[in-house]
């Protein structure tokens, strides 16, 4: 049988470790302590306690080592650069995005890149073109909400992680790691797959922690707000509201994500 635990709190109310009934019951009968509540169980001790402090854990050091970064928009960029910088990153910029449609807001945003990366010194390299066929032929037939996406993550990673082994870069990785809006664990699956098969490391962070840090930025650097994620089915969600049932989100369920990164690879695999 399980030993009923007790709560523990000091005279300052700071959690402490719990304890056994017993022993809770023995700091009451000696006037060490005092019940606190019934349900569920607690006292009170009638000292204060000096937990020792705990030192912040040290983020790593990457100084001299240089990264790739994917950038998807201006927006996105602002956070994540000076993040990657804080960690001694030296980092370079690359835009790729086939998906964006149609071509005057494809322009528009990486005008908009352009001049943020002019203002803060970032490096930029940009793939020449415009491969929107490319993507529409791949996404064709499975345009569903995630699963285009998954195929999209794909082919712009695939890019990156090729330009960053041949421009001798020792990681790369996206900006698309800042939106609340995008799938984090087919990105993160996609990176990490593409960075074996080329040789260059994918450097994988939750940058979501600077979603609001990043719309502060745009305002303050007066860059380009899109509206919409990029491709020409997210516009029809995003203007439409409710998108007819072959494109309408749905969650995404474990079975799913495997699917859906078992069928980019394969798609990959063929380019």
């Amino acid at each position: 049988m399980t030993q009923e635990r007790v709560q523990v709190f000091d005279q300052r109310g700071q959690e402490l470790s719990p304890c056994s009934l017993e022993k809770a019951q023995r700091l009451v009968a000696e006037g060490k302590a005092r019940w606190r509540e019934a349900l569920p169980p607690a006292v009170e001790l009638t000292r204060a306690v000096d937990l020792p402090v705990r030192k912040p854990q040290k983020e790593p050091d990457y100084a001299g080592q240089r990264v790739l970064l994917h950038i998807c928009c201006g927006p996105c960029a602002t956070y994540t650069v000076g993040r990657l910088r804080t960690l001694g990153f030296a980092v370079t910029g690359f835009w790729y995005n086939p998906n964006i449609h149609p071509w005057q807001e494809h322009e528009r945003r990486r005008e908009s890149l352009v001049r943020f990366a002019e203002q803060v010194a970032l490096p930029l390299l940009i793939q020449p073109g415009y491969d929107m066929p490319a993507f529409f032929r791949l996404v064709a037939g499975r345009e569903r909400f995630r699963r285009r996406c998954a195929i999209c993550y794909a082919l712009r990673l695939r890019a990156a992680a090729q330009k960053a082994r041949a421009e001798g870069f020792d990681a790369f990785t996206t900006t698309l790691l800042i939106s609340p809006y995008q799938e984090q664990e087919l990105i993160r699956r996609l990176g990490e797959h593409l960075a074996d098969r080329e040789g260059v490391r994918f450097y994988f962070e939750d940058f979501r922690k600077g979603w609001a840090e990043r719309g502060r930025l745009t305002r303050q650097y007066g860059l380009y707000r899109q509206q919409y994620c990029g491709c020409v089915y997210s516009e029809w969600e995003r203007y439409q509201g409710e998108a007819c049932e072959t494109y309408a989100p749905a969650r995404l369920e474990p079975a799913d994500l495997h699917a859906y990164f078992e069928e980019a690879l394969e798609i990959l695999e063929r380019l």
